[in-house]
């Protein structure tokens, strides 16, 4: 039996398809500058994603009708070195508007089972992606070539490798209808030959393009019939790769590339899994040396808008990544984070700082979690100029017309006004002040309603019992009089023009009233005095008349 090993490259591209929907393989025109594959009319659009051996990684999305392209100069130069290149071509179907938004309603309902047979009856099945392989050498793309390994030939010395004459076997094929039993070892292959040094091999497979095939002939119903094959590299210009492909189903469904590091994936006794590392703790283990991270890619190929997210650790921190939204973090974890810092428990209780969460919302500062002195346990902060409120209520997104209550920081600049207020804006509205639910003060739209009393204190608060005191300098009556006649009002009270635009401070005020009533109990007490002089006088000069 004869074997010729040509093979014809005629894009270097090594399809896959993943899975199940019949795309046919993309057509591609390779130069040594540059690669361009065929557009596809039928789709809305096509995503290219190029994976090179120095890190570079480059995407691009091309709108229907346009040709994907991809050169050297697409990416970084000191990134765009020889090797091999994997790319993935992701195809978009076309879908309607009606079918866009069944998916987008069933994607936030979180039924997925939904979302399957809306895509189902749209006639999208599965995924669109198909894969390949390009090589660069010298800077230049390797295009299209026919590749023919010269066979070993046949002397009287044995075979022999390297020779320009064709191979003719001495035998043609054999068939042995029994066991047969090989006590060394097995060369099979062209450039097998006399006298092969074999090491601790036990079966050798020799020529360019090697493979093992699993012809699986099974005809009876139910019984397994899937062929598979091990591959061992790709032809002159393809990858250099170990492959377990599926026949059957024209998929390739695991790859690794040369290159490889040692224990890219190892399994231990266990099953424990260690990518990068031999001695795996856990059940996935992750081990590199700058961020070892896990990306959750969702192209668009299926329907759905295209999403990336990436978790990942390091020593600054544990995070969540949104890559499509220009790689923001809006989760981290610092290294030192204490225990319990988030803990949601069954009920779906939120506790930040305890473990033992018995409200939607449990705060916890004590202990190893304190904040420490002069720390606010929540803090709301907003941008510049802008409002940070914190909002109690019962609408869905808490507008002016839901009931609610709010409070927060009015964020205009140089003002620093907090603030308190409920909603709607329309009706009533009330704030209600109550102690061992007794309600002791209220707020209302018509004013401020208190029950009992109310005490104003404070280390800054003058008493005025200085008016007491010797020497207090005490207006006259007749300059108060006249005061009085050109203001309108009292000294140290304020006129009813600066309440209205000022307003009152109760306290200040309070005290200015109380100065008032102790200088009218001086002016009262002065004037009792001169009462009780002027009945003294008027008693002598009545006793004088009296005895005339």
């Amino acid at each position: 039996m004869s074997r010729s090993t040509k093979t014809l490259i005629s894009v270097l591209v090594a399809a896959l398809l993943i899975p199940g929907i019949a795309l046919a393989a993309p057509k591609a025109n390779i130069s040594a500058s540059g690669v361009s594959w065929q557009a596809a009319p039928d789709y809305d659009s096509v995503t290219l994603v190029v994976s090179g051996p120095s890190g570079a990684y480059y995407t691009k999305d091309f709108t229907r009708g346009q040709a994907p392209t991809f050169s050297l100069k697409d990416i970084p130069a000191n990134l765009a070195v020889d090797g091999t290149y994997t790319f993935e071509l992701r195809y978009t179907p076309r879908l309607s508007a009606d079918v866009k938004k069944a998916l987008a309603d069933a994607r936030e309902r979180g039924d997925d089972g939904a979302a399957t047979q809306i895509l189902k009856d749209a006639g999208v099945s599965d995924n669109l992606v198909q894969s390949g392989v390009l090589s660069v050498m010298g800077g230049n793309f390797v295009t299209a070539t026919e590749n023919q390994r010269t066979p070993a030939t046949n002397t009287a010395g044995g075979l022999h490798a390297g020779s320009d004459a064709k191979f003719k076997a001495t035998t043609d094929d054999q068939v042995i209808a029994d066991d047969l039993i090989v006590q060394g070892s097995t060369c099979v292959g062209l450039d097998c030959v006399n006298n092969e040094s074999f090491g601790f091999d036990t079966i050798r497979l020799k020529e360019n393009n090697t493979r093992i095939k699993f012809d699986d002939t099974s005809t009876t119903a139910g019984c397994p019939a899937n062929d598979w094959q091990l591959t061992a590299n790709d032809a002159c210009g393809g990858a250099s790769k170990f492959s377990i492909e599926d026949i059957t189903g024209s998929k390739v469904p695991f790859t690794i590339t040369a290159g490889a590091s040692t224990n890219s994936i190892f399994v231990d006794s266990t099953g424990r899994v260690g990518f990068r590392t031999s001695t795996p703790v856990l059940d996935l283990h992750v081990n590199t040396s700058n961020t070892p991270a896990l990306r959750f890619e969702q192209n668009n190929s299926g329907g759905f808008t295209a999403q990336t997210w990436d978790v990942a650790g390091n020593e600054a921190n544990f995070f969540v990544r949104d890559v499509t939204s220009g790689s923001r973090l809006p989760f981290r974890i610092r290294p030192g984070a204490p225990t319990s810092s988030i803990d949601i428990n069954a009920s779906g209780e939120v506790g930040i700082g305890t473990a033992s969460a018995d409200a939607r919302l449990h705060v916890d500062s004590t202990g190893t979690n304190n904040p420490g002195a002069g720390n606010s346990t929540i803090l709301v902060k907003s941008a510049n100029n802008a409002d940070a409120i914190i909002g109690l209520g019962a609408g869905p997104n808490f507008a002016d017309n839901t009931d609610g209550f709010i409070f927060g920081y009015n964020g205009v600049a140089g003002v620093g006004r907090g603030f308190i207020g409920t909603r709607p804006t329309t009706g009533t509205g009330e704030i209600v002040f109550a102690v061992k639910n007794n309600t002791e003060m209220k707020l209302t739209s018509t004013g401020l309603e208190v029950t009992d009393a109310i005490r104003v204190g404070g280390v800054t608060m003058t008493v005025p019992d200085f008016v007491f005191e010797p020497g207090y300098n005490l207006m006259s009556l007749d300059a108060l009089k006249t005061f009085i006649t050109t203001n309108k009002h009292l000294p140290d009270i304020p006129s009813e023009k600066e309440i209205k635009k000022n307003g009152v401070d109760i306290g200040g005020f309070n005290m200015n009233l109380l100065q008032k009533v102790e200088e009218l109990t001086l002016y009262t007490v002065a004037q009792h005095e001169t009462i009780q002089k002027l009945e003294a006088r008027l008693a002598e000069l009545e006793k004088a008349l009296n005895k005339q």
